[in-house]
């Protein structure tokens, strides 16, 4: 991997450090994306917190999703992109504009110069909210064949977001993408070590069991993945030959209610969190005072499966277990102090 170059756009973010974490351990010179200076040392802070003490290997860029400006320079002499950068808030925007236009836009701003660059190939990080809302609640599992329905009801706009800038870059690449190759990640839910006090959306989950805040838990259920799996599975889509040109879902095992996760924290951490259910009623009424349970109303009672087989079978990727995840995810949250009660 000597003299190696790869862009990892959103380096701040939680995905995007682990993936310039993984990517350094291999070896490769790493530039990373920042929408202003005042994040380099963000972005140091969280590497020097996953082990890492980069030096002359790592480089920073400025550009920004809504813009076309810096995307040039930034993929500049680079052999790889992951583009990882994308919106995902934690309560239901305003507009689904706002979502859908940066990570669409985006998307095609980042493949646009990766193309006239000479870039060989970019990851692009996607989501299982790509491939699994907009149908009938069967229980089936989910595979690298399925498209979210953007006619269903209830997509939400984070999965348009992710389902319409994906469609875009693999649109792209087949019209206008001349010798660019591309791969897609499609993570589930993510946890694992969070690097710093900035929570992701889906950390801010373990969070809460920690803190006690849900007296009662909402029966949503979520198909879970580590962080540092999927950086792993990223640098894997990147490199191997069989990649080119395919998606791969990034899933531990199976599918968990949020009750299951509380007792995996119960069960190996002693953590004194709730357990109990709550009926649905009672979460759908509580919704109207908490925006975060108001973007997954529709979700109560649903489970959605996802398999892994493929990145397995032809990238021979191994992901940790459900249990392992859950754990290391909220001991990272403790070791920050982002628990009120560690005990």
């Amino acid at each position: 991997m000597s003299g190696e170059s790869v862009l990892v756009t959103g380096g701040s973010g939680f995905v995007g450090a682990h993936c310039v974490l993984r990517l350094l351990e291999a070896g490769y010179t790493v530039r990373t994306t920042v929408r202003s200076p005042a994040r380099e040392e963000h972005v140091r802070q969280l590497l020097r917190a996953g082990g890492a003490e980069p030096g002359g290997e790592l480089g920073f860029a400025f550009a920004d999703l809504t813009s076309d400006d810096g995307w040039a320079s930034a993929v500049r002499g680079c052999d790889y992109v992951l583009h990882v950068a994308s919106p995902f808030p934690a309560t239901v925007p305003r507009h689904e504009d706002d979502l859908i236009v940066p990570a669409r836009d985006g998307a095609l701003r980042v493949l646009r110069a990766a193309r006239d660059a000479g870039v060989r190939r970019v990851v692009l990080t996607s989501s299982f909210a790509a491939m699994s809302y907009g149908h009938p609640d069967t229980g089936r599992t989910f595979t690298e064949q399925d498209w979210t329905d953007l006619d269903g009801p209830h997509v939400s706009a984070y999965a348009k977001s992710k389902t319409l800038a994906e469609r875009a870059a693999w649109d792209f690449v087949e019209r206008d993408g001349g010798s660019l190759e591309l791969a897609v990640v499609n993570p589930v839910g993510v946890l694992g070590p969070v690097l710093g006090p900035e929570l992701s959306t889906s950390s801010t989950l373990v969070q809460r069991l920690l803190n006690r805040d849900m007296p009662a838990l909402p029966r949503l259920s979520f198909a879970l993945t580590d962080v540092r799996d999927v950086a792993d599975l990223h640098v894997r889509a990147m490199t191997d030959p069989a990649a080119r040109g395919e998606r791969f879902l990034a899933v531990a095992g199976a599918t968990l209610w949020i009750a299951d996760i509380a007792r995996v924290l119960r069960d190996r951490l002693g953590a004194r969190v709730p357990t109990r259910e709550a009926p649905d009623p009672l979460v759908r009424l509580a919704s109207l005072l908490d925006p975060s349970l108001r973007a997954v109303i529709h979700e109560l009672g649903k489970v959605k499966r996802a398999s892994a087989e493929k990145a397995r079978r032809l990238l021979g990727w191994q992901p940790r277990s459900n249990e392992d995840l859950i754990v290391d995810s909220a001991r990272s949250l403790i070791r920050f102090g982002l628990v009120k009660n560690p005990s």
